[in-house]
């Protein structure tokens, strides 16, 4: 606890980050002789001599007690690259965080975790296939990581704590802004089924730059990525790219080839990423075998239910369109889908649609 506080403080200064922190606390000897050392001591230990005529500057407006008290009543903890209970894998990058914020149960990051992340601009069906395949592999026992961004990941999100399994969200912000606003709920929900995490010290806005910083977190905490739905230009293909370099096995979820936003997943497969379509796909190359309960276990579904599943697709089809299908009453049909959304083999999207999970 002595040295948390000069951490805290060392993570506020802008010309240091996740390489230079660790560097000086191992040349220079703690992490509060680096706060406190001058500009000499600084360049002695490897600092360019601008970086560290800066971080003398700026270090007098931080305050390293203040800015433990303020974690503290906040309610959030760090865990530094230090420490024993930091995640051995996101130890192994090239540049782990040196500084973990998090709130939330630190420990589901102790379990095996697999990314899944994509689009923002999502469809119904990336939405749908999120939610099936992050609910599958939480009940597999996985811990499924992402970015509680809007789209792909919110879905992901939310398919894990449908299950209730285990799920983590890494922030681009600091803890004490909720990014983006809408996603207040879900932010409690995962604290109480998970952990929310960020390198990021308290305050921080969600600027453009810290997302591709916090997408190697992503794929760092993972054994593996799985892009369920990215455009040509998607932030989500940064995360792929940064699985690659950290020796992460990719996976990519295919679309429609009439789908702009399928078209980054399309040329992940083409250069190689695994093609995904379930759990166990992901499970078989990771090595691990899937309970048989993930195998699309048919619930003991009803005549009438299994009438609609049989027509069903996984994009979306109005229930209009159902009941010329499946000869069913409207009333019939519509207490069959209502089980079938407790049931969560379909879910309801906007316009009376109805799309098969």
């Amino acid at each position: 606890m002595r040295e948390l506080p000069y951490w805290l403080a060392l993570s506020r200064i802008s010309v240091l980050g996740a390489r230079r922190i660790p560097r000086l606390v191992d040349v220079i000897g703690s992490a509060e002789k680096v706060f406190t050392a001058d500009v000499d001591a600084l360049i002695a230990a490897g600092l360019p001599a601008h970086a560290a005529a800066a971080m003398v500057a700026e270090r007098k407006a931080v305050d390293p007690h203040r800015e433990l008290q303020r974690l503290i009543s906040l309610g959030f903890d760090a865990v530094l690259v230090n420490e024993e209970r930091y995640p051995k894998i996101l130890k192994e990058i090239s540049d782990p965080p040196a500084v973990l914020f998090y709130r939330g149960d630190f420990t589901v990051l102790d379990h095996t975790c697999v990314s899944l992340v994509g689009s923002r601009k999502a469809t119904a069906y990336g939405k749908a296939v999120a939610d099936r395949l992050s609910a599958d592999l939480a009940a597999f026992g996985i811990t499924v990581v992402s970015g509680m961004a809007r789209g792909i990941d919110t879905a992901a999100h939310l398919g894990v704590l449908r299950a209730g399994g285990r799920t983590a969200a890494v922030l681009g912000c600091g803890l004490d802004i909720c990014y983006p606003p809408e996603n207040r709920k879900l932010r409690d929900e995962i604290e109480r089924q998970g952990v929310i995490l960020s390198e990021f010290p308290l305050g921080t806005q969600p600027k453009p730059p810290h997302f591709p910083m916090r997408n190697r977190i992503i794929s760092g905490l993972s054994l593996a990525v799985i892009i369920v739905e990215a455009a040509e230009r998607s932030g989500a293909l940064i995360t792929a790219d940064c699985a690659l370099e950290q020796g992460r096995e990719v996976f990519a979820v295919p679309g429609s080839i009439n789908s702009p936003a399928s078209r980054g997943c399309h040329r992940l497969i083409k250069e190689g990423a695994a093609l995904v379509e379930s759990a166990a796909d992901v499970l078989a190359v990771l090595g691990l075998s899937p309970f048989e309960g993930i195998k699309d276990a048919q619930q003991n579904f009803t005549q009438n239910q299994q009438k609609v599943l049989k027509v069903m697709e996984y994009e979306p089809i109005h229930f209009d369109e159902l009941i010329a299908c499946c000869d069913l009453t409207v009333e019939d049909l519509a207490v069959c889908l209502v089980e079938l959304e407790l049931m969560c083999a379909v879910k309801k999207v906007p316009g009376n649609h109805y799309i098969r999970v």
